[in-house]
């Protein structure tokens, strides 16, 4: 089976890993996307802020490889602070519907001690099935 890395135009190249990577059968893997632009850069720094640009990161890698956000199946949160997720968690509601709709696919949440990029709050992993018809 062979895999084709799936790179959003425009975007900074990932360095050591891979944004997204498409099998042959339609399974897109999406590396954990943190709230940073295209040009990796926080423009927030809040919660809600980098979740967004989170979700708009990963709807970005899905799209770039022919699909929708109905198409994804597993989101894995991880999170730098609990406390501030569960204070926001209407706003997270709506900012979630905002950038995928009224999708919900499988969801786990992790709480971290930290991510690789220090002023992350969170970082968000997703599995999508795309079909080729």
């Amino acid at each position: 089976m062979a895999h084709r890395t799936i790179q959003p135009e425009g975007w900074l190249p990932a360095k050591g890993y891979a944004n997204g990577m498409l099998s042959d059968d339609g399974h897109l893997f999406v590396g954990g996307q943190i709230g940073w632009t295209a040009e990796q850069k926080f423009e927030a720094h809040d919660f809600i802020g980098q979740m967004t640009q989170a979700l708009r990161n990963i709807r970005a890698v899905v799209e770039a490889a022919g699909g929708t956000p109905e198409d994804i199946t597993r989101l894995t949160w991880y999170v730098t602070d609990k406390a501030e997720y569960v204070a926001a968690q209407g706003e997270v509601g709506r900012a979630y519907r905002e950038v995928m709709g009224r999708h919900f696919p499988a969801m786990a949440m992790v709480v971290v001690a930290g991510l690789v990029e220090d002023e992350a709050k969170v970082e968000i992993e997703a599995d999508a099935v795309i079909s080729k018809g």
